[in-house]
């Protein structure tokens, strides 16, 4: 009987060394390929570009591989202790840096299982991560970008979203990371909000500005990154026009939009009750919802509700009740606001909301109660967490302090020490900007 060789792996770029570890590992036996599912992918580093039926797909036919087998976890021990391989091989490049406790686990588990650790030299000239890179380098598809949103819900414990006014900004969120005990954190997407866009323009945020030109000022976005995008919808316009705007949402690749279930002129929900004229009858924003879901092409977009009766003062109760029948109306998520700085509020409702349902995808932007972490908010049951506004706030007192200085000491040495970053830096973040 042939003995069993477990090789774990991404399988999103194939490349020559992942077919020389293939050809390795079956002059040992039959290969067994622990193929990584996006849940355990996402909380390591991001998303693979291909979802794990197509990236099984196109490994189940390389030659040499025997059998594929989900692996839903970025450490081995529980695929090893299930299948109990004679052998599980991997290039020597986890010897050292974040994986060497994943391989100091494989190590203990082999041993008590009796099987033995194949290493072999990590081919040299060509790696995923270089190859991941030139991929970036040519962009992303709309529906690539579109698509990507509900596997990142699907796969991560809390998806974490950054607001984004520019192509700039858009770059900060795309590249943006910190490595922290073996694991690579990042944005997941980015926030196309109507605040920051109309107050970088030094405009209010009243709903003025058309569609037509807030998606120009995102393309400046869109053309240089790849992360999926939530749209700020504000209250969705009229019915009539509200199918318009999903379709031109969708075309372009946007993967949500978020509509508020407010009345009259808008004005932006800080300002407190005053700011809401009035809330939308239940029946009247169920109806734009429907208008908006029949609207799609797609089953990737996502229309989210956005509840505005904490806000407007209003119970838990009320909140819950329009946002079960948002549901019932089609909707793809709920986002729940408050300003309440405990966030005891939001936290009731995401407990009673889960309480009847489980599945539906809950939004949080907790600018006012920011002492909680994402992952206390994932324990809340919260699925997505937005930045809403911190990329323009945080440039604005910066800028200030910058212009100051030059008024104070006639010339911009000190400005450039203190408070400006190398241009050089700057220019990195562009692609094809600098030399090679």
């Amino acid at each position: 009987m042939a003995k069993t060789v477990y090789l774990g792996m991404i399988g999103d770029i194939m490349h020559p060394g992942l077919i020389n570890i293939i050809n390795e590992g079956a002059k040992y036996g039959d290969v067994m390929i622990g193929l990584f599912t996006d849940k355990a992918i996402a909380t390591h580093k991001r998303l693979p570009y291909l979802n794990y039926e197509q990236r099984k797909n196109v490994i189940e036919n390389i030659k040499g591989v025997s059998k594929i087998v989900p692996q839903d976890e970025w450490s081995y021990v529980e695929n090893l202790k299930r299948y109990k391989p004679d052998y599980i091989i991997h290039g020597d490049d986890w010897l050292y840096g974040p994986d060497k406790y994943i391989r100091d686990e494989v190590f203990k588990v082999m041993e008590s299982l009796g099987g033995k650790v194949i290493e072999i030299p990590y081919t040299k000239g060509i790696t995923s991560a270089g190859l991941k890179k030139e991929m970036d380098s040519l962009g992303t598809t709309p529906q690539a970008r579109l698509s990507s949103l509900r596997r990142l819900i699907a796969a991560k414990p809390i998806v974490r979203i950054l607001e984004s006014h520019n192509g700039l900004t858009g770059l900060i969120a795309e590249h943006t990371s910190v490595e922290i005990n073996g694991c690579v954190r990042e944005f997941d997407g980015m926030w196309s909000s109507s605040l920051t866009d109309s107050t970088s323009k030094g405009k209010p945020d009243i709903e003025a500005v058309d569609l037509t030109t807030r998606l120009h000022d995102l393309n400046d976005t869109l053309e240089v990154t790849t992360k999926p995008v939530i749209f700020d919808g504000d209250t969705g316009g009229k019915v009539e026009h509200f199918g318009f705007t999903v379709r031109t949402l969708e075309r372009l690749g946007i993967s949500a939009v978020i509509i508020e279930d407010k009345v009259g002129l808008k004005q932006n929900s800080l300002f407190g009750t005053d700011a809401i004229q009035s809330q939308d009858t239940i029946e009247g924003f169920c109806t734009k919802i429907r208008a908006g879901k029949e609207a799609q092409i797609t089953d990737d977009f996502m229309v989210i509700s956005r509840c505005e009766s904490l806000i407007a003062g209003k119970s838990v109760d009320d909140a819950l009740e329009r946002c079960h029948a948002y549901v019932a109306a089609g909707t793809d998520g709920i986002m729940i606001h408050s300003k309440d700085k405990s966030g005891e509020d939001i936290k009731e409702f995401c407990k009673r909301f889960r309480e009847k349902d489980a599945h539906t995808p809950i939004v949080a932007v907790p600018t006012t109660y920011n002492q909680f972490t994402e992952e206390e908010l994932s324990t809340w049951g919260i699925n997505i967490v937005i930045y809403a506004n911190h990329m323009l706030r945080s440039a604005y007192p910066a800028m200030v302090k910058c212009a100051e200085s030059i008024l104070t000491h006639s010339r911009s040495l000190e400005a450039s020490n203190d408070y400006c970053m190398p241009i050089k830096q700057i220019l990195n973040l562009i692609p094809g900007t600098m030399k090679k």
